[in-house]
Order: C-alpha cells, then structure tokens, then sequence
C-alpha cells in the first residue's frame, strides 16, 4: 500500500539539461552503470559509518552488497544495494541535485564549452551522473527506504517533461533503481545491456575495485546437461593501495603490477604511498624493470590510472605524471574529485598539481635509494630508463638537483663502468673546478675524438655523453655542487698544471704566437667561409688540428637535430686550432713563410680543415673535392 502518485514537472533549464545529458555530454554510454554502482557503494558506505555511531538505528550490516539483476523478458536492469537509503525529502533533494545548483549559470557554461569532453566535466562537477542512465533507459524506476524507517518512496520519470513519486510501504531499506533498457543500437554506441558479458565487462573496467561485492545470478550449464543457478561476484574488492603496506605481500604487488602493465616481468621497485589531509589519495607506483619497445614513440601511452573512492576514472593520466617518467606504472586513487572530472579539467587543478608534486618526488626519491643501496639494480633500471629520466632536466626545472644526482653516464675513468656526477666531483683533481663532457654518437668517437688528447695526457676524467637527449641538457644545465660544466669542444681550455711557475709558460706562449703570427691570419682568410676564427690549441698532444666552437655556440649535433624537426638555424661557423708542436703544421708554417702566394698551400689548408671536421664526425661539405685533393696530394708524395 502506499500514498496516490504525485506528478511534478521537471523545470524548463531542467528539462534541457537532462537532454544534453541523455544526447550531447556523454561520449561513452557504458559509465551508466559505473555511475549507478558508484551510488551504491556510497550508500552502503554511510550504512556502515551511521551503524558505528547510532546505537538506536536497527539494521543488519553483515552482508552489505550490491545486486545486479537482468530481466531479459521485461527488458530491465535493475541496480540494488542494501545501503542507507532515502526519505522521500532526501531523494527529492538528491535527485533534485540538478534543479537546485544552479542551473541557469550550468547551462551558460556547457553553451560555452568548446567540445563534449569540457562539457561532460562541468556535468560531473554539479553531481548528476545519476541522470546519466537516461541514455541507455526510455524510463526509470528507484525505489528507496531510509534505515530506521518504515515507509519507503518510488520515484520514477521518462527523463522528459515530468517525474512521479509516491510513498510505498513494504520496501527493503537500501534502493534499487530499475532501467528499462532501449534497444540495442550500435551506431547509437548502445550495447545490450541485457548481456551479462557486457555487464561483467563494465564492472571489471570501473568498478572493479570497489569495496562492496557487487553480485549477479549466474545460470550453467554442466557437463550432463543439467541446469545450474549461482550468484557470482564480479568484483575482486582488491584495492591493493587501500591496505596497509605491511599485508601485502611482494607476490601480490607484482600480480598486480603485471596485471595493469601487461608486462610478465615483475617490477624493479614498487612504491605505495597514502597522503592524508586537505586532499587525500592513495597511490601505488611501479618502476618496470624492461623498458617498452614503444617508450620513444608519440604515439606511447603515457601516465598513470585515476580512480576515484576505487571507481575507475581513466587510463593514461597524464595530469598526475610528467612526460619524462612515462615509464611509471600504477594507480592513484584520490577521494575528493568527480567521478567525471576531465583531462582539461585535471590539468588545471591545484589540488592535482599538488598530487603530481608529491608523486615525482616520491618517485625519484625511490630511484635516489635504489641507486645508494642497490647500485646494480639501479644501473640496469638506468640503462632502461636514463634517456627518458634525461629529458626531465630540461623539462622540470623544480626537481633538476634531485635528477642530477641520478644521472649516470660513462666516462674516462672506466672503460666499462658509469658513474654519477657525485662519484666525478670526489675523483676531481686539486684544484679542478669544472666537470668536463664531450658528447658524440658513439663512445668509440668520442674517446677517440682530437678534444681528447691533452685531457687523457694530462690525467683529467671526461664524461662521455652519446645520447641525443645529451646535446640538450648539458646546454641547461650550468652547474652541479658548484662545479661548473663545461664541453672541452668548446670556448678555451686550459689545463697548464706546470710546476715551472707562470712566467716562463706565458714566454713559451708569447713565442709561438710570434712564431705563428702571419699564418693564422692567412689561415683564417682562406677558410673564411668554413671558420671564423683559427688559432693554437692547448688541447691537441697528437692530431695536427681540431674544430671547436666557441662557449655559447650550438654544436653541429644539436644544430643537425633543429634541423630535422623543421626548425631552420643559421649556419655556426666554429673556430680551427692548430697543435703548434705537430710536424704537418711546422711544416705549413715554414712554406707559408718561405713563400706565401704558392696555390698547393690553400689546398693544403682545406684538407688540414676536412681533416679535423672528419675526426669529430662531422659531415664534408663537398666531399668529392676533399677526396680529390688527397688523392692528388698523395700521388706527389710517392
């Protein structure tokens, strides 16, 4: 028995709202039932809480669950719980949720909005997923009762211009809310919901987390052909962030990590983290042990899965992760945003940009104790992952000490061995100040590179950097601890560690400039369109010369990199230096003084110039005529 129907209309903002709802915002039908079940789960949430702190309020919280019930025949899906419940005043109230915030300035808004994806969040943020089962549904039916009361309340709508609600005894506490399904219609994106593949399907994707089972009857068949009915749970309820670290076994953080990085090697570092407070989440964090063949490619996903209160919200969140730790797996399950909060939204959020502050940290956090407590662990996650981590010193300025400390490159100390920026400054000469890197393709061209020579005569350990990343970071980067860093193919290099005093290495100095003084000049005239500047090196011990620029200059990887993304760079003339002390540039030197006009000593210089360009792995700029000019001077020679 109950009270006579009460027919109210829906208002004319409302109205229009609810067809947005039901046609425009939401690209993706299938979060109907997330949305509903997400409902349930509160209700049975704030059932638990008010048992704990109302003595008076008489229910059974043994077996809090959700139902799902399918009647094909009717074309029904009906969504139960046995949670709180409503009042009739309460679910006036609650499914009023639209007519009461403000309507006029929402609708303003969405006409604004750009595109669908911006739309659906300013949805999600005035609560009214409930209205979204409208677009699978002709017409739906709630029914609810408040624990602690008798009488119960049905309310019920087309989604059009009116809804009903009525007063009904007899009703379980909890509610139930009842769609009767429109048909199938794949253009439309509706499936058929009727089928319980498709409805295990959606509760595995969203709601699979969710604390409360969520059940539904199972019929089989066995193997003699006897029909069998059970109710299965869809749900695993293994929310491994929500628990504490100390009952979770390493076992289940790799089941689980392999589980939502299909990735069937376990992780090198796992990280879980609860942050309390003004915004609480919880996170579980992966740090994979293989990097994916993809890691490089545009088209990668990137970022972590958003849930919220264990509903799924979305894949690849970029918001909460950078680009440079793309590599990062796991979960982040925050308890204070909307269930339809939006990438746009997301990346304008302050509260997110916090969680993504906290989360970086905390990652590379982990990578700094791995590094000092397991140091063949973290050289393999390196070797994975150090390009990618690279990136980050040109990207995110905040956290360029803590990169820094990570970063692991090979060097002249070891010929099989990296080591840190911290392991460098301790090995550091006396009086050294400056961290010393030459970048190249390869290690071989670099140890083999002309810059090389005085620093391996001399006992100074150079960085050996081959990734393209390289070219990039060392130009933003000025400094670490306080040391300088400095690319010995670049600017000036003096690495005078004579005991003999300054005075007579100034004279010594002094004479070979007068020694060299009109072929420099010439020098510099008959390359000019090559360099911009020749001059004597203090870097070369046996290659006659090298190419060097000067402190500010792109290098020539750098500038070929510019190029290739489209970005057009005027061309950087460098500087030539000469080893003064090298037989072929003695000899230039004398036939230049003996006779200045001979024609053979301007193609001596662009072979002396090819030369020193080939040594570092430059590209010829005609390299038939280079190839000519040898040929022709090694055939005088013999």
């Amino acid at each position: 028995m109950g009270s006579s129907v009460e027919t109210l209309e829906f208002q004319a903002e409302t109205r229009q709202l609810l067809r947005l709802v039901i046609h425009s915002i939401y690209s993706n039908k299938d979060i109907f039932l997330r949305e509903l079940i997400s409902n349930a789960s509160d209700a049975l949430d704030k059932l638990r809480l008010e048992s704990l702190t109302d003595s008076s309020l008489e229910v059974d919280s043994g077996d809090l669950h959700i139902s799902l019930e399918v009647d094909a025949d009717a074309r029904t899906l009906t969504v139960r719980d046995n949670g709180i419940g409503m009042t009739r005043d309460e679910l006036v109230e609650v499914i009023g949720t639209i007519a009461k915030s403000g309507t006029a300035s929402l609708l303003e808004k969405i006409k604004e909005s750009k595109d669908a994806a911006t739309a659906e969040s300013l949805i999600g943020q005035f609560g009214v997923g409930f209205y979204s089962a409208f677009m699978v549904a002709d017409k739906v039916t709630l029914r609810t009762r408040r624990a602690g009361t008798e009488s119960g309340t049905r309310w019920e709508s087309d989604g059009e211009g009116t809804y009903d609600i009525q007063d009904v005894d007899g009703l379980p506490v909890g509610t139930s809310v009842t769609l009767h399904l429109k048909p199938a219609d794949s253009e439309d994106g509706l499936a058929d919901y009727l089928s319980p593949a498709k409805i295990r399907q959606i509760v595995k994707q969203y709601s699979d987390f969710i604390r409360w089972p969520i059940r539904m009857a199972a019929e089989r068949t066995g193997t003699e052909g006897e029909t069998t009915h059970d109710v299965d749970t869809l749900n695993s309820m293994k929310a491994l962030w929500a628990r504490p670290r100390s009952e979770v076994s390493q076992d289940e953080y790799n089941e689980f990590y392999q589980q939502i990085s299909h990735d069937w090697l376990a992780p090198a570092e796992t990280i879980h983290m609860r942050a309390e407070g003004t915004f609480e989440y919880e996170a579980l964090l992966f740090i994979p042990s293989q990097a994916p063949f993809d890691l490089f490619s545009r088209e990668t996903r990137r970022g972590v899965q958003l849930y919220v209160k264990r509903v799924f919200i979305m894949d690849d969140c970029e918001a909460l992760m950078p680009d440079y730790l793309r590599f990062v797996k796991g979960v982040v399950d925050a308890h204070d945003l909307s269930l339809n909060v939006s990438r746009e939204i997301l990346q304008h959020d302050r509260q997110i940009r916090g969680v993504r502050r906290r989360l970086v940290k905390k990652v590379l956090g982990a990578l700094k104790d791995m590094q000092a407590k397991d140091a063949e662990r973290y050289a393999k996650v390196w070797a994975e992952f150090g390009r990618a981590l690279k990136e980050g010193l040109i990207e995110d300025t905040d956290n360029t000490d803590a990169l820094l400390e990570l970063v692991s490159a090979a060097s002249t100390h070891d010929p099989e061995k990296t080591t840190t920026l911290r392991q460098y400054v301790e090995r550091m000469k006396d009086g050294q100040d400056t961290i010393y890197y030459l970048t190249g393709e390869t290690r071989a061209m670099v140890e083999n590179s002309p810059h090389m020579e005085a620093f391996t005569a001399k006992g100074y350990e150079v960085l050996i950097l081959t990734d393209p990343v390289d070219e990039v970071w060392v130009e933003r980067v000025p400094a670490f601890d306080g040391r300088r860093l400095q690319s010995i193919a670049k600017g000036q290099v003096d690495l005078d560690d004579s005991a003999d005093g300054d005075e007579e290495t100034d004279a010594e100095k002094a004479r070979r400039e007068e020694d060299f003084a009109s072929l420099l000049p010439w020098l510099a005239a008959t390359l000019s369109e090559q360099v911009k500047q020749v001059r004597l090196s203090s870097r070369l011990t046996t290659s006659a010369a090298c190419i060097v620029g000067d402190a500010d200059d792109v290098t020539p990887t750098l500038e070929k990199m510019y190029r290739a993304m489209g970005q057009q760079l005027p061309t950087v003339k460098r500087i030539l230096e000469l080893n003064p002390a090298h037989p072929l540039i003695t000899a230039l030197r004398t036939a230049h003084d003996a006779d200045a006009d001979d024609p053979a000593l301007a193609e001596i210089a662009e072979l002396v110039y090819g030369s020193a360009l080939l040594a570092e792995g430059g590209d010829l700029p005609d390299p038939a005529r280079f190839t000519r000019l040898l040929t022709d001077r090694l055939t005088r020679a013999l």
